[in-house]
Order: C-alpha cells, then sequence, then structure tokens
C-alpha cells in the first residue's frame, strides 16, 4: 500500500475526511492501513461548505495543536475541480504539520485549483457534464463508483 510505504517511518498517520461521505471512506482507510500495519491512524472529519466554502466557517474535529508534526492525509470520495480540497486546507495553515496530503477514490481531470492529488482510488477522464456517483454504506463497506 503506497501510503505506507511512503509513511513507513510513521508510527502515526491523521486522516481527515471532508464532510460526510470523505469521512465514511477514510474510515475504510483506516481500517485497512490498522489492518495491514502498525501503523496508529487517527480519524478526524473537516467540515465545510463545497458550494460557498467562503461563507461559512471551515472546521476540523481534532485538537488544532494536536496535529502539529503529523502527517495529515485529506480524504475526498470525489476530486472534481480541486476546489473543495483546496479550502480543506484552511484550518492546518493556523498549525505546522509534518506533511498534508491528498487521497480520493475518484479523481476527475477538470482541475480549476492547484492541488495535487497523492492517492488515488480510480481515475476517470469525463466530461464537464458527466456526474459520478460514489457509494459507501453497509457493514461490508461495500463500495460503488457509478457515472451518470
Amino acid at each position: 500500500m503506497e501510503i505506507l510505504e511512503q509513511n513507513y517511518t510513521q508510527k502515526e498517520l491523521v486522516l481527515a475526511g471532508i464532510n460526510n461521505a470523505g469521512t465514511h471512506f477514510a474510515g475504510v482507510m483506516q481500517r485497512e492501513i490498522e489492518r495491514v500495519s502498525e501503523v496508529k491512524v487517527h480519524l478526524t472529519s473537516i467540515h465545510l461548505s463545497p458550494a460557498k466554502p467562503v461563507l461559512n466557517e471551515i472546521t476540523i474535529d481534532f485538537p488544532k495543536q494536536e496535529l502539529k508534526n503529523k502527517v495529515i492525509i485529506i480524504v475526498d470520495d470525489v476530486g472534481n475541480t480541486g476546489r473543495t480540497l483546496f479550502y480543506a486546507f484552511q484550518p492546518l495553515l493556523e498549525i505546522l504539520p509534518k506533511k498534508v496530503q491528498v487521497a480520493v477514490l475518484v479523481d476527475r481531470k477538470h482541475k480549476s485549483f492547484p492541488v495535487a492529488v497523492d492517492y488515488v482510488g480510480l481515475s476517470l477522464a469525463t466530461t464537464l457534464r458527466e456526474h459520478i456517483k460514489v457509494i459507501l454504506k453497509g457493514d461490508d463497506e461495500e463500495i460503488g463508483v457509478y457515472l451518470d
């Protein structure tokens, strides 16, 4: 698993999921990482309004002082224009993490914001009119990706 290889010397890692879908996917990642390694994975959520990120406060459910000098991976279900990911960095600007990376289940190549995705489950070349639907549900963590 590439996350473990790049962060092999780390004893702990913070997965910060964006809103509900990103946090759910981060939980799936947490269970898999802890299943195959001894890395302690902390799970947290970043809350923001994807449609209007500047109108509401962007928050993270983790004490900011405890994020200092940690490896943080921001997790979302779909990376589209990069806007949501771009604004998800905002609460981390008040601290000095060791490293910040991005993981998405599906990456669409329509970036309008300067955000590179480090870990990708599936990369899709789509038109701007097409919609990606991600299903994350159930105890067995069924994952489905559908193109509308």
